[in-house]
């Protein structure tokens, strides 16, 4: 059994039918460390990449948050649902409408960039206190702000007419199925969210990610491949601080004078040790994560 997760970040590979807690749940049973956080929920629907942190590294939650995710999406032109996916109860049907490929490809266009979008009600987003799906399993619906969203390309993957396949890079906080629901209203007609994929998160990707089951194989078997640690995970060129004064201002959160280019790096003492992350800017370093 292995035992040792103090600070490690795992690629899972989400099947459809549970949710992102689950996952960290029957991570905790498998690796037994209580410290586990997710970095980003996927509905019960939707699969593919769910990026874990485990132990020290779940203070880096809120960074790979915020970093793009790309997704495969598939719709259905016709009808709307309150939950605007597949699995939510109809409330708009429509049998007769016209949109083609080209018309589709127009619609696109208009979401492409930064835009502004509405979060569903059925989402974990809270409104004094409450989660919004909480108010909706009630019958309550709120009106809810818009955001800025950005959305860096869409592509059309497949489309007949009636059911489709779009593909798209997007930032933080987007809800995929306010995309397609909205895409519906812009072709004036109703569209639900059949499908849903997470191929990346950041640098990874669906490729290199690891099943629950597989994980489970490998950690009763002692094989650790399936964890990468944040150095690994955060692939940021290396600097190495030297001098008692500089370690010192480091890890107090202090500013240390560097000379190098602007950008985020991976700091080191001189004996190769791993102090953390830290930003660079005007020859100014400056950490923002410490191990």
């Amino acid at each position: 059994m292995i035992m040792f997760w103090c600070c490690t970040i795992i690629n899972v590979n989400k099947p459809s039918g549970i949710t992102s807690f689950d996952v960290v749940r029957r991570l905790r049973r498998c690796l037994h460390e209580r410290k586990i956080g997710h970095t980003g929920t996927l509905d019960p629907l939707a699969t593919g990449v769910l990026v874990v942190c485990v132990g020290r590294a779940t203070r880096l939650v809120e960074d790979i948050e915020g970093y793009e995710k790309i997704y495969t999406a598939g719709f259905e032109l016709g009808y709307r649902t309150d939950t605007y996916d597949v699995e939510g109860k109809v409330l708009d049907k429509v049998d007769e409408f016209n949109v083609s490929k080209d018309d589709l490809k127009v619609a696109l266009e208009k979401f492409t960039g930064e835009i502004d979008q509405v979060p569903p009600m059925y989402s974990a987003l809270k409104v004094d206190g409450k989660k919004l799906y909480e108010l909706a399993r009630q019958g309550i619906e709120i009106e809810r702000k818009s955001r800025k969203v950005t959305i860096s390309f869409i592509e059309i993957l497949e489309f007949d007419g009636r059911k489709g396949k779009i593909r798209c890079k997007v930032s933080k906080g987007t809800y995929i199925r306010s995309l397609i629901n909205d895409l519906g209203e812009t072709l004036g007609t109703f569209a639900t969210m059949t499908s849903l994929v997470r191929e990346e998160v950041g640098t990874s990707n669906i490729e290199k990610a690891y099943t629950l089951d597989s994980i489970e194989e490998m950690c009763n078997s002692g094989d650790s491949s399936f964890i990468s640690s944040v150095e690994e995970f955060f692939d940021y060129p290396k600097i190495t601080l030297t001098g008692d004064k500089n370690l010192l201002l480091f890890r107090n959160g202090h500013t240390v004078r560097f000379n190098t280019e602007d950008g985020r790096y991976r700091v080191y003492d001189i004996e190769g040790k791993f102090l953390g992350l830290c930003n660079v800017s005007n020859n100014l370093l400056k950490g923002y994560k410490y191990f």
